[in-house]
This record gives structure tokens, sequence and C-alpha cells, in this order.
């Protein structure tokens, strides 16, 4: 009587561990990926709000009371061109302005906001 004892692995076997190794990959990859993503975009609201932040400082350090209406300055930070629209409101009371600061990417031009800040300023 004689017996074979087969060792190893099949092709099938090898086929399954090698594709659940790739799936395993894929989602790392992705995961990753998505880290960066969100990394870049919190750098980019926090260079967003550094400039929209000098804006409402430098009107607040102003002599000149802020006319009704809006304004755009350009801002850099980080070696980021940025742009930074104002608009500043009428409040019921006329010692107080609004004002709200919208920041965006200079460079890329498609009109998404960084973001959004608002402040209320007084006369005196």
């Amino acid at each position: 009587m004689h017996t074979r004892q087969h060792r190893g692995f099949t092709l099938i076997e090898i086929m399954v561990a090698l594709a659940i190794v790739a799936l395993t990959l894929g989602a790392g990859i992705k995961a990753a990926a998505s880290l960066t993503q969100q990394d870049q975009r919190q750098s980019d609201q926090w260079l967003a709000q550094l400039c929209a932040e000098n804006e409402l400082a430098r009107l607040r350090l102003s002599t000149q009371w802020p006319g009704i209406g809006e304004s755009e300055n350009s801002c850099e930070q980080g070696g980021r061109a940025l742009r930074v629209r104002l608009a500043v409101q009428a409040t019921p009371n006329p010692n107080f302005r609004r004002i709200e600061a919208r920041v965006d990417d200079a460079a890329a031009g498609d009109g998404v906001t960084l973001l959004s800040l608002s402040t209320v300023l007084g006369r005196y």
C-alpha cells in the first residue's frame, strides 16, 4: 500500500491570497490619499484664516470708518496667492458695521471659497 502525500498550496489558494493582498493594498492607498487631501485642505483653510484675520485687523486699526460695499484685496501666505473679498454692510445701529471676509484661491479661479469669516466693527 503506497499513499502519496501532497504538500504545498494549489494555484487557486495562491490566487485567492494574492487577491486579498491586492484589495488590502488598494484600501490602504485610498486611505493614504484621503489623509493627504484632508491635510492640504486644512493647510489651505489655515492660510485663508490668516488672510481674513489680517484684513479684519487692518479695518479695526484704520482711522477711517469703512464704507458700505464690497472690496477685494490680494494676500500671499505660505507661498500661496489668495484673494480676500470684503463685504461691508450696515446694521440697525448706525455705529456698527457687519463685515464678511471671504477668501478663495486666486490661482484656481474656480470661485471656491476656502473660508468665510464675519465680524461686527464698532465706530468707537
